[in-house]
């Protein structure tokens, strides 16, 4: 289980530094903020906080 998450956070590790070597770091904002919300739309699906989310969008 440790080494699939070791492996993971090494692709993004990998990708950060992609990003800073061809000068597009300002990318990397945007990518955090597009993951938090889809991280919020997958935890909200199954509670109460759902349709108040939903009205957002």
């Amino acid at each position: 289980m440790f080494k699939n998450i070791r492996a993971r956070l090494g692709i993004v590790k990998e990708l950060l530094y992609f990003f800073w070597k061809e000068k597009i770091w300002w990318l990397i904002p945007l990518i955090i903020m597009l993951l938090l919300l889809g991280i919020l739309l997958i935890f909200a699906q199954g509670s109460a906080v759902a349709p108040f989310i939903y009205t957002l969008f």
